[in-house]
């Protein structure tokens, strides 16, 4: 027969030990308001960050396109001997303009090619201010001029 006994703050009976003492594990409801005030402060000063390069990746994502869609005008250019006019603008890359005997296009994969990041269509000159085609977007709020995303981006 075992005898239980006590030492400091624990019961040992049957060779198990209990703890007498209250169970204070866990987090009081003061330092989980102090967590969640240091991670929404936090949150607070990345956010603008984190929309800032979302913002310029738009603006390097519209040069990027801009210059396949350049690239694919030079090629129509050489099938054609000229590049598309004004009236058929960049849908003769994807699709073949009437009266287009020489077209070998498509000369884009896709007409989703032909939208900017911000969802609005490529604007097309020819001639350009330069002679040649001009292809450009009025960044996100589609209007000329502008900083940062709203800045206009052209070949």
């Amino acid at each position: 027969m075992k005898i239980p006994f006590k030492c400091g703050n624990r019961n040992v009976a049957n060779g198990v030990v209990y703890d007498d003492a209250k169970d204070d594990s866990g987090f009081t409801l003061l330092e989980l308001l102090v967590v969640l005030g240091i991670i929404a402060l936090l949150a607070t000063v990345a956010a603008p960050q984190v929309l800032g390069y979302l913002g310029k990746a738009r603006t390097g994502t519209s040069k990027a396109q801009i210059s396949a869609i350049s690239t694919a005008l030079e090629l129509y250019a050489l099938d054609m001997g000229t590049y598309p006019s004004q009236q058929a603008g960049l849908n003769a890359l994807v699709q073949a303009p009437p009266r287009a005997g020489a077209w070998k296009g498509p000369y884009l994969k896709k007409a989703e090619g032909l939208v900017d990041p911000w969802g609005h269509p490529y604007q097309y000159k020819f001639p350009g201010p330069g002679g040649g085609p001009q292809v450009y977007t009025l960044g996100r709020d589609n209007n000329p001029g502008g900083t940062g995303e709203d800045q206009d981006v052209s070949n």
